[in-house]
């Protein structure tokens, strides 16, 4: 299938807890029928539970094209689902942060965003893994877990990504310290030992955060992980290393240690929870791969994201 009209069969599940999920669900699937995409199924789902047994089931109902709407947790939830399948998936940006959508270049405004499942190109992309789950854009522990602890969903609902950078600053004046040691299965780095950290991230994506950047050369189809940590310093050099998220060049910080490799693992002292695609789904210590072009999905037929490579590698760990 090269485009969405080529199926045989479409599914469209929309998170209607997300940020716009539950206003445009109705729009959403108006606009996608105009656009001549094949629905024959349409489900709106409240709560996680509820999400993950909807995409069992439409996932093995057989439909050919499964169009998500929701933020980067529901999309990485359904990436696991039909990773290494024929199933494609088609993304309309509903959530908070939508950090899929931009590394993909698909636009938030609905209407594009539907035009885009309908026109766009089919294209293939990795998909990292945390102990088997799976994440498309950042895995971290640290002070981004506690964004998101302190993150709560009116104040995404009503004030969008701007909410991040509040619950930032609770979470940055109730951070602990903490130790990370990295190891590398493949044998491509030595093992790393750190102490006094902020935060540890492994990247599969290029964008996360509500449009931070992992690193400069960070892509969705590189088939590697990007991996940094943040030591501790003082706020003004915190600052600093803020001020360069966007583009990525906080990797270049003396503060901040950073390497590529397909497959980490990260041990720390104290035991700490892990937060995929901005949800805390795992905790370490855990292991990390990358699926080398695990999963088709439409984009836009301007994006260079990624390309239809159809090379994929071994399949590693359980399905999530």
């Amino acid at each position: 299938m090269k485009v969405a009209r080529e199926a045989r069969s479409a599914a469209v599940v929309i998170n209607a807890g997300s940020r716009r999920g539950g206003a445009a669900h109705e729009r959403a699937v108006d606009l996608l029928y105009k656009a001549g995409v094949p629905i024959t199924s349409v489900h709106h789902v409240l709560s996680g539970a509820e999400l993950a047994g909807t995409l069992d089931r439409v996932v093995a109902d057989g439909h050919d094209l499964i169009v998500v709407g929701g933020g980067d947790g529901t999309v990485s939830c359904a990436a696991g689902r039909v990773a290494g399948t024929d199933v494609t998936l088609g993304i309309l940006p509903l959530g908070t942060a939508n950090d899929l959508a931009r590394t993909l270049d698909i636009r938030k405004d609905l209407a594009e965003a539907c035009a885009a499942v309908a026109d766009g190109k089919v294209v293939d992309i990795d998909l990292g893994r945390a102990n088997g789950a799976p994440f498309l854009n950042v895995a971290s522990v640290g002070l981004s877990v506690g964004v998101t602890e302190a993150l709560n969903h009116r104040l995404k609902r009503y004030i969008g990504p701007l909410a991040y950078g509040i619950a930032t600053l609770r979470a940055y004046r109730r951070h602990q310290p903490f130790q990370a040691r990295l190891e590398f299965p493949d044998g491509d780095h030595q093992p790393i030992e750190l102490e006094n950290l902020l935060q540890v991230a492994i990247g599969n994506g290029r964008h996360y955060g509500g449009g931070n950047t992992v690193s400069p050369t960070a892509g969705i189809d590189d088939h590697t992980l990007d991996v940094y940590a943040i030591a501790m310093a003082g706020l003004r050099e915190h600052v600093k290393i803020a001020r360069s998220l966007r583009d990525g060049s906080f990797v270049e910080h003396e503060r901040v240690h950073h390497l590529t490799s397909r497959r980490v693992r990260l041990v720390t002292e104290p035991r700490l929870s892990v937060n995929l695609d901005g949800e805390i789904a795992a905790a370490t210590p855990t292991d990390f791969t990358v699926e080398r072009n695990a999963v088709h999905v439409v984009v836009p037929q301007s994006s260079s994201s990624a390309s239809l490579d159809g090379r994929r590698a071994p399949r590693e760990g359980p399905s999530s």
